[in-house]
């Protein structure tokens, strides 16, 4: 069987078979993979990571998160798994080690550098190559399993974590994550620019914080810019995947480890959804 049979990247990659050097899953068949990203912090990518996550589910995929913010993870409090650990289990060989990713409440394999802390308040003082190596092990060595997705939560910018994963991941594509700031969209569009440059197909830009609903009469309220979200796209040069707005029910949520009854009881994400798989 060629490496190219069960790539997320494959027909849009230059090479071929055994000439390919992308870093593959041991253990478990991935169809697509899709990082999220933005060129500055703050912005949510890891809420749409996560809210991507659970209306997938929602539509019967099955699903897997990889947090790739390693100095700066988020995604067990997303779930509110914070207080569990991934399993280290031995590997074939005695050198070797797999990853048992934390189930979230709906069936999601996580894996996290703060999963495999003892605390999560554990702060990683590591230089790049180590965090890079970090990396690289927990996408290829956690037990996966068979999954339709794969979505990589990624750190802002344009560095190590953000070239190790458009270069040597065999991505189905990425979403942009923005706010709609000038000055949030200009840093933005490097990662677009690296992106295009690295040839990794982009699917398009989620503009997040967008709006404030009016509760009376469901007016947008528009607080940090006069621009529309699809003034922002273009600008950017991509298709504008979805607005969301500020929800203050949705941070509520997250921060009391209920994120997943109020998706699959309240918020409808499915908008953003269809544009995507």
């Amino acid at each position: 069987m060629s490496k190219c049979d069960n790539c997320a990247s494959k027909g849009s990659c230059s090479t071929v078979g055994d000439s390919c050097s992308k870093l593959f899953p041991k253990f478990g068949n991935i169809k697509s993979i899709i990082g999220i990203i933005s060129g500055k912090g703050g912005v949510g990518k890891s809420t749409v990571t996560g809210l991507t996550a659970l209306e997938l589910v929602k539509q019967g995929f099955s699903v897997g998160v990889l947090d790739a913010d390693i100095t700066g993870p988020s995604m067990p409090r997303f779930f509110g798994i914070q207080d569990k650990r991934a399993q280290i289990l031995p590997g074939e060989n005695k050198d070797e080690i797999r990853f048992e990713p934390v189930r979230s409440n709906s069936g999601i394999k996580v894996i996290s550098l703060n999963l495999l802390t003892q605390e999560e308040e554990q702060p990683v003082i590591w230089r790049g190559p180590v965090i890079n190596g970090v990396l690289n092990q927990m996408f290829s060595d956690t037990i996966w399993g068979e999954l339709d997705y794969l979505l990589i939560d990624m750190p802002p910018g344009t560095g190590d974590i953000a070239l190790t994963v458009m270069q040597s991941f065999p991505l189905t594509s990425l979403i942009i994550v923005s706010t709609p700031q000038d000055m949030v969209s200009m840093i933005v569009k490097k990662v677009v620019i690296m992106a295009q440059k690295l040839n990794v197909p982009i699917s398009g830009v989620v503009e997040n914080m967008s709006y404030v609903k009016c509760g009376s009469c469901e007016e947008k309220i528009r607080l940090f810019s006069k621009k529309t979200a699809e003034e922002q796209a273009q600008y950017l040069g991509l298709p504008l995947i979805a607005e969301l707005p500020m929800d203050l029910d949705l941070t509520e949520s997250m921060e009391n480890g209920e994120v997943e009854r109020y998706i699959f009881n309240t918020f409808n994400y499915k908008n953003i959804i269809g544009k995507i798989v």
